[in-house]
């Protein structure tokens, strides 16, 4: 396994490979159908300071947050794989959640030196690794809100980085 540490930078992205298995440590946002769009919307409105929202090295994780816990969505739903892009050329360093991209998001990815990486569906395991969470974000979208997560080695398989994939087209 090997350690990652937010925020990322990219050095760290361009030591990574196809099928490298990781952990990730720090803060990380979480987010998916409801909120990312809107994400997008505050980058295009140039918003996203008001909200004290930081991209540059940063983690989003596909998910939203509830009492159950934390667990991936899939990425490749329409609402989220179009922010990818975006999000990616905003400073966005690691997408974690599952399934397969689009190979368009995955050179948009490459792109912007960042990653996509998969995590299994464990909401159990992932809920002890979360060391303390906050919503920074759009609280009326309830657990689907934008939350700030502080985690403490949150593992991952990276699925897709400097124009490659684990994944067929």
């Amino acid at each position: 396994m090997k350690p990652i540490v937010t925020p990322i930078t990219d050095a760290v992205v361009d030591s990574l490979v196809v099928g490298d298995m990781i952990t990730v440590s720090g803060y990380i946002y979480t987010g998916r159908d409801a909120v990312l769009p809107k994400i997008v919307e505050l980058i295009d409105e140039g918003k996203l300071s008001e909200y004290g929202i930081n991209l540059q090295g940063c983690v989003i994780f596909h998910t939203a947050v509830s009492p159950a816990g934390v667990g991936p969505t899939s990425s490749n739903k329409l609402e989220i794989e179009s922010t990818i892009p975006v999000l990616s050329k905003s400073g966005v360093k690691l997408h974690l959640g599952k399934g397969s991209l689009k190979k368009t998001t995955v050179e948009a990815l490459h792109e912007h030196n960042s990653i996509f990486a998969t995590i299994p569906p464990v909401t159990a395991l992932l809920g002890s690794k979360i060391i303390k969470k906050s919503v920074v974000a759009f609280p009326e979208e309830g657990m689907e809100a934008l939350h700030l997560l502080k985690v403490e080695e949150f593992p991952a398989i990276v699925s897709a980085v400097h124009g490659k994939t684990l994944f067929k087209y």
